[in-house]
This record gives structure tokens, sequence and C-alpha cells, in this order.
């Protein structure tokens, strides 16, 4: 039996692409980061494992992007090519082309305000392992079956990100700015 599950992370690094040279809005950032833990209810760890996406990705599924898991509130999607998904070393990349409708422009208007921060994802998960020699017990997902990714108010993981986008330059200045923030983060741990 398939349980649906859905997991929110904090986005950071906000820039935007405001629709310039009849270039749609997008936002583009990580909807799921590998190995970062978080806790669940209060029940146990988990942690999302490198490669998890893969087989959902590879089988074309047709995933949507969503606002606050809303299905009345469609930002992107797979099939129509609005919403694109990689996994890549760091976790579930994601690009999403705005609408030009009042909930994607309002969205847009609320992550630059910073008022809106974070993502989440929807799957089920196909593939998991359990260790219960921690207290609490970790969960590793192995393999999901990915159905969509939001954009959230509330996160259950604090390592995500996204940003609207205003070229393809500031992507590359986003990559640049968080590969400094953790080489800072990696020292302060070690201090």
């Amino acid at each position: 039996m398939k349980t649906r599950e859905m997991r929110t992370f904090d986005i950071t690094g906000l820039q935007k692409r405001d629709g310039l040279n009849d270039q749609p809005a997008m936002i583009s950032g990580y909807a799921s980061v590998f190995n970062s833990k978080t806790s669940i209810g209060d029940f146990f760890d988990e942690v999302i494992a490198p490669g998890a996406f893969n087989k959902s990705l590879a089988n074309n599924s047709d995933v949507r992007a969503l606002f606050n898991h809303n299905w009345d509130k469609v930002l992107g999607r797979t099939k129509s090519g609005t919403l694109r998904l990689f996994e890549d070393d760091r976790g579930l990349k994601f690009e999403i082309d705005l609408p030009d409708t009042s909930v994607a422009r309002d969205l847009a208007e609320s992550m630059a305000r910073g008022d809106i921060n974070q993502c989440s994802f929807g799957f089920f998960a196909t593939g998991e392992n359990w260790d219960y020699t921690s207290d609490p017990a970790l969960r590793t997902v192995t393999e999901v079956e990915l159905y969509e990714i939001s954009i959230v108010s509330i996160p259950a993981y604090e390592d995500t990100e996204a940003a609207l986008v205003r070229s393809k330059e500031i992507d590359k200045e986003v990559e640049q700015r968080l590969k400094i923030l953790n080489q800072i983060k990696g020292v302060l741990e070690n201090e």
C-alpha cells in the first residue's frame, strides 16, 4: 500500500527574473537536499539518499509544481515543460517558468519581500532503510515516486533553496554564494 508523504524545506538565495526580455519569471532551487536530516513529527529522523529521484525522473513522471501543496494553484508541470527537474550531486534541482497568474505574481512578490522562502515535495516512498539503533530511529529514503514539488510557507527540511531568477548569470552567482556559505558553515562547525 502506497502512503502519500510530503516534506518541506527552507529556501534561500532569493533572486528574481521578472519577465524581462520576453522571458517568463522563473523560480529555481532545490526541492530536496541529499543527506539532510530532519525530524518527522518527533517520531523519527529522516534523510533522502542520493539517487532517490533517479527512477521517478527517468520514468518521465508528470510532476506538478504547486503553491502550498494546493492542486488548484499549479505553477508549472513537467509534461508541459514549464517545470524542469534534475538530480545532481546536491539534490533535486528544479526550475519553474511561472505563469502570468495572480497566484504566481503574488508568490513572486512574497518571495521578493522574503515572506515566503521555503520548499517542499510530495512523494510515495518506494525504497527505504530503517536504523533503529539510533534514538530516534533514522529512516533513509532510497527511492521515491515523486508527484509534486511546492513552494510553501512552513518547512520540514531546512537545507533547500529556491530563487526568483533574473538571468542564468544570477544562477551562477547564487551557486557561488552557496558554496561560500557552505564553506563558512563547515569552518564554524569545526570550531
